[in-house]
């Protein structure tokens, strides 16, 4: 269960990255509110994670799966560049939170 916590958090804290591409420098309104209400709602599950899971094992699966999901969204979605270096990295990120996961 708190596997499916953390994950919701994580989606909430990448829909809060995604809000930040569009609120254009905050002069958009609707995606500058959804920002602070994505990341509160983030955090707030992160605070509920951490009544079940170490802090360390937590925040860093929390704040390594969202980059390694923001980057993978911004090659298709935002069409930004994709590179060997890139993908790489990205699958150490995934192999990182994996060991962390191993290791609890």
């Amino acid at each position: 269960m708190k596997w499916l916590v953390l994950a919701i958090g994580i989606i909430f804290e990448v829909l809060g990255t995604i809000c930040m591409k569009y609120a254009e420098g905050f002069t958009k309104l609707v995606p500058s509110v959804l920002v602070f209400l994505f990341y509160a709602i983030s955090l707030a599950v992160l605070v509920f994670v951490l009544e079940k899971m170490e802090v360390g094992i937590a925040y860093a699966i929390w704040a390594s799966a969202g980059t390694a999901l923001i980057a993978v969204i911004g090659m298709i979605w935002f069409h930004e560049n994709v590179s060997v270096l890139k993908l790489v990295s990205i699958s150490l990120i995934i192999i990182g939170i994996l060991g962390l996961e191993l290791a609890e």
